[in-house]
């Protein structure tokens, strides 16, 4: 149980991110928590910065087969490409700066 004091695993992903560019798996291995608990905590901090002075950067999913990197929603990894249909996708990177 965190005390009063301590940060809540979101803030401390948010300050891990401020100095480095992260990708969710890396997130969740950080932090012991599951991948997508590291998306929604994640999304969750893109809305939270928009009252700051600060952004979420995100480079955007990418086919490691065909560099396809337009995807619809950049925050998720594909689990393949609907160009090439490859499952050679790398997820996206965060970070908050």
């Amino acid at each position: 149980m965190q005390g009063v004091d301590e940060p809540t695993t979101r803030e401390r992903i948010a300050d891990h991110l401020r100095s480095e560019a992260l990708r969710a798996s890396a997130i969740a291995s950080e932090f012991d928590i599951t991948t997508d608990q590291a998306l929604s905590h994640v999304r969750h901090i893109a809305r939270s910065l928009d009252a700051a002075d600060e952004q979420l950067l995100v480079a955007p999913p990418e086919c490691l087969d065909c560099g396809f990197s337009a995807f619809d929603d950049p925050v998720n990894r594909p689990s393949r490409c609907p160009d090439c249909k490859s499952e050679a996708v790398e997820e996206p990177a965060f970070r908050v700066d």
